[in-house]
């Protein structure tokens, strides 16, 4: 399978992942789908609540079904939103997102019209604190 049929196959995946977030506080949703090393795929999307704002994000929740799943590394992700330059991760799930991944790790940044943007962990997060600092 091409480089480009797998992204085409994870834009749709992550887009799918969107629109079934739950958000009719922010109205806002957001998808994210996780690429292990061994090529599994692993969605969340975001899920709000009355005691806003203490839902879940989609990088989350994507994070707890590769965990749960028994992975514990991040090849790439992908993170969707409706905005036209591609959302960008909380700084919570920036931090969640390096607990699995490295300075390396390409996030790749989408909206409904495909790729907006392409980045390295460490260029979303940099100078990061990550497990090894606790070894």
């Amino acid at each position: 399978m091409s480089k480009s049929t797998i992204e085409t196959d994870c834009l749709d995946a992550v887009k799918r992942a969107m629109d079934k977030a739950y958000s009719p506080y922010s109205d806002y949703p957001v998808g994210a789908l996780i690429v292990t090393e061994d090529g599994q795929t692993f969605a969340g999307c975001n899920v709000e609540n009355a005691s806003y704002p203490e839902g879940n994000c989609a990088e989350t929740a994507a994070i707890a079904a590769m965990v749960m799943a028994g992975h514990k590394r991040i090849q790439e992700i992908y993170i969707i939103s409706q905005d036209d330059q591609g959302a960008t991760p909380c700084g919570g799930c920036r931090q969640r997102i390096r607990e699995f991944a490295d300075n390396n790790t390409p996030v790749i940044l989408c909206s409904p019209a495909g790729v907006q943007r392409r980045l390295t962990l460490a260029e979303l997060l940099p100078h990061a604190f990550g497990p090894e600092w606790l070894l």
